[in-house]
This record gives structure tokens, sequence and C-alpha cells, in this order.
């Protein structure tokens, strides 16, 4: 009987290896794990290798275009040395965003922690000392269950060799949801909100690690205030970098 189900399972596709974003079969290998995008998802997930801001992370021109500073950054330059991203906040890898964040997609972390990886491999950065993870405060994580920042950090931290630190900064205020404020309101929003360890990152090369840059107003706090606990320089590591205008 069992053999039988189990033949009927295949021959329906139940058993079938599925993209992890859009669900079509992708007849990858057996050795292969269930994080195998299919060739439609692959291509539309390629990071990013040019065309952007390296301080930013604003998105113009052709993707071929080698990385230049925009103009808001060479008059302001952002509190960190520079910003890594795979690509724009866009389906399908917004699906897969959320998905793992609020959709119980825990098996995504291994994927995205790779698609962090090869972005920040991408550039032939140098291997920081430490990496930190964006904290959500503990009423946050208790609604939650977990901090994708820190699951993506600790695959991160497997794969740079670097150690993470889960406590070299922590969020000391219970701010109210970026998501439901403007640009402005997200600044005063998040200002003090966050505390370094100076024993922790003083003299250290940190790397930043959060999901999506949107405004980035909160990895602005985050870096300022490592730089004033005496970190050595700061460079910030997100999956995604949203977008308003096309590109």
């Amino acid at each position: 009987m069992i053999p039988r189900i189990l033949d009927l399972a295949r021959r329906i596709g139940l058993t079938a290896r599925r993209c992890p974003a859009c669900g079509a079969v992708t007849h990858a290998p057996a050795k292969t794990d269930g994080n195998t995008l299919c060739a439609d998802c692959a291509r539309a997930m390629a990071p990013r290798t040019g065309g952007y801001c390296p301080g930013c992370g604003h998105m113009s021109g052709r993707k071929d275009d080698p990385p230049s500073l925009c103009p808001e950054c060479r008059r302001t330059p952002p509190p960190w040395a520079r910003l890594h991203f795979h690509g724009k906040y866009a389906d399908p890898l917004r699906t897969l965003i959320l998905g793992y964040k609020f959709g119980g997609g825990f098996g995504h972390a291994r994927l995205l922690a790779d698609m962090a990886e090869r972005a920040f491999n991408g550039t032939g950065n140098a291997v920081p000392d430490v990496i930190v993870p964006v904290p959500l405060h503990s009423r946050r994580l208790m609604w939650r269950g977990f901090n994708q920042a820190t699951e993506m950090s600790r695959l991160l931290s497997r794969k740079l060799g670097r150690p993470m630190l889960q406590n070299g900064l922590v969020r000391t205020r219970n701010t109210v949801p970026q998501t439901r404020l403007g640009h402005r309101e997200r600044q005063a929003n998040i200002k003090d909100a966050f505390t370094a360890d100076p024993g922790q990152v003083r003299g250290k090369t940190v790397l930043l690690v959060d999901d999506v840059y949107t405004t980035g107003a909160t990895l602005r706090e985050c870096a300022r205030t490592l730089n004033r606990a005496g970190a050595a320089a700061v460079e910030v590591l997100v999956l995604a970098r949203a977008q308003q205008e096309p590109c």
C-alpha cells in the first residue's frame, strides 16, 4: 500500500523539488537541497552588480554600469563605508523575504544567507572582524519568535569565518514599527533607540546585517551607535534595497 501511495505522490508532483520562490518544479538533482531556484526565479533574482550607489544603494542607469556614488552621498556621506545588497526589493525576492519573516518560511534561511554572502563577496570586500545583526526589541522578538537579521548573521558567521556579536548592538526602546511612518517620522522614531557595547566593537571592522533597506533610517542609527562605541569602520549588508523610482 505504501509503495503505491508514494508512486501516486510522485506522479502528481507532490514529492517533486519545487522552487522556494514561486513553487514551480525545479527538476533539481537529488543531491541539492530544497533551496534550488527555478531558472526563471534565478534570472529574476540575479545579483545587482552595477548601476547603483555603493553608499546608499540608489539604483539608476544600466545594470552593467560601474557602481558610483550618487550626488546625495557625495554631499552627505552615510555613517558607513559601503552598502552591499543583493537586489531590488521586488518580486520574487520580496515574496521570498516576506515569506521567511512572516509566513513561516524558515527553510529559506540558507538560501537568503547564500544570496547575502554573494552580495558581500561580489564586491571583493575584505572580511570584517565581527558581524552584528540589527536587533529587535525584546517585546517584538517575543511576538515574532525570531529575528531574521540574527538568523542571517548566524549563517554568515559560519560562511565568512567571523564571530557574530548577538549583543554587540541592543535595541533599548520598543519603537513604533517603521513601516507605519513616513521618512522624517522614521528618523525621529528610531533616534537613540540602540546602544552598542564598546568592549565588543571598539577598534573592530563591523558588518551590520539586516534584510531590507527602505529609507535607511534604522541602519543609519545603528551605524552611528556603533561608530560612537568606537568601531573602526562599519559596512552594511542587506538582502534587498527598496526603490521608488523605476530602474
